[in-house]
């Protein structure tokens, strides 16, 4: 008998593979995960995705395929202690023939030496080790751990996924609201599917508030959707993938010279709750790294909207930011100081502290005039045109060495120009061709 007391998106919780909607990637014919979970033939794992994904339900469902026991701790709930606990049970069910599914939610908030309690317990078959995380593994999970796992990526839910499950919620009398003689027609249907943003769970408790603000025998319409969905945010979190993805799409926009596509991701990041004051400090060096010397006004641009930023506030520093971000993706690019300032700090560490020549050396002290310091430096500004032609400025060891390359784009080309003009001067002072 059903628990009407159970939230929608629990009673709904899918109770076969065939029911698990959106994960077809890893679940469908012929895939190695589905022809396991089929046979009953499990291994340890992690499965990886945002959140109302069918990580859980799919754990479920390989315990009840494999006919194990099931188990379950939460990182943010448990430790070493409850880790053992798991184990002894696991032992005792291994001791009448049964195998034990333990599966650990978010699992990213064990630190390491509580990762590695699960080690000798995995490598003997106490336990089958299922661990959830929204999180990276690579960067949350230890090596010892990943090394004994396999690591699946569950998919945000399309919306075509959340509106199939959005039909299935509206017919089901056993355990959905089909009993109720609710209406959700496509519009407001297709607006919980959007407002849901890949999360089944939040796609179904948005529903079942809209059924409760509606009535029985209601109308479940867009007016009915918009109070119920009062509130509610894009997915977005500060310290998780989709704040790294997302500021990696704006960069790679402005890269690319996309403006339409930078201001959608600055505005995604807004509207998830970024602090747009973390979002100017990246243009800042945006305009360094990608546009460079091309376009120096950039990083004026940047540094100006900034500021902006903290001056007003939101939301009015805002726009200072949209605007700095198109100009950025409008200009010319280069990163020809970012790739000479990369090879610059490589030979740096690379050849060890080399030595100052001792004509750059500054001479404060008679000793230092005795040693030779400063002796033979040639003052730029009493040559000609200004510039000591055949000068060397770098230590012997690294002589001749060029780290600077300006494209020939933007004001990098008449860059580019003047230098070439400078290195001609060098080598005939030297009385060698210019290349």
């Amino acid at each position: 008998m059903t628990d009407w007391t159970r939230p929608l998106a629990d009673r709904m919780r899918p109770q076969t593979v065939a029911e698990l909607v959106g994960q077809s990637h890893l679940l469908g014919a012929g895939r190695p995960l589905g022809e396991a979970v089929a046979a009953g033939r499990l291994h340890s794992m992690v499965l990886w995705g945002p959140p109302g994904t069918g990580k859980t339900t799919l754990a479920r469902m390989m315990a009840a395929a494999a006919d194990a026991d099931f188990l379950t701790l939460s990182a943010v709930m448990s430790g070493v202690k409850d880790i053992r606990e798991a184990a002894a049970a696991g032992r005792n069910s291994r001791d009448q023939g049964r195998q034990t599914l333990l599966f650990v939610d978010e699992v990213h908030r064990f630190n390491k030496s509580q990762q590695d309690a699960f080690l000798p317990y995995i490598e003997d078959g106490t336990l089958l080790f299922i661990g959830a995380t929204t999180e990276n593994p690579s960067f949350e999970l230890n090596n010892a751990l990943l090394s004994r796992v396999r690591v699946y990526v569950l998919r945000a839910l399309d919306a075509e996924a959340i509106g199939a499950l959005l039909d299935r919620a509206m017919a089901d009398s056993e355990r959905g609201l089909g009993s109720r003689q609710l209406t959700l027609n496509a519009e407001p249907r297709d607006a919980i599917a959007r407002l849901a943003d890949g999360d089944a769970r939040t796609a179904l408790s948005l529903l079942e508030v809209a059924a409760d603000l509606a009535g029985d025998a209601g109308l479940i319409d867009q007016a009915v959707i918009r109070e119920a969905a009062a509130g509610g945010r894009a997915r977005f979190d500060k310290g998780g993938d989709a704040f790294y993805d997302q500021i990696s799409a704006l960069h790679k926009s402005v890269r690319g010279s996309a403006p339409d596509a930078a201001l959608y991701w600055f505005a995604r990041m807004l509207e998830g709750g970024c602090d747009p004051l973390y979002i100017a400090r990246r243009v800042v060096r945006m305009a360094s790294e990608d546009i460079g010397n091309a376009d120096p006004r950039g990083l004026q641009v940047a540094m100006d909207a900034w500021q902006a930023q903290e001056r007003l506030g939101s939301p009015e520093g805002e726009l200072a930011v949209a605007q700095a971000i198109v100009y950025l993706a409008s200009v010319p690019k280069s990163n020809a100081v970012y790739q000479a300032f990369n090879a610059a700090l490589q030979d740096a560490r690379a050849h060890g502290s080399l030595e100052v020549p001792v004509h750059l050396r500054n001479a404060p002290t008679k000793l230092m005039k005795e040693l030779g310091y400063g002796h033979a430096y040639r003052y730029a500004h009493d040559e000609p045109d200004g510039y000591a032609a055949g000068e060397t400025y770098l230590p012997d060891a690294l002589a001749g060495q060029r780290y600077y390359q300006p494209v020939e784009r933007g004001l990098e080309q008449r860059i580019a120009a003047r230098l070439r003009e400078l290195e001609a001067r060098d080598h005939a002072a030297d009385g060698k061709p210019s290349t």
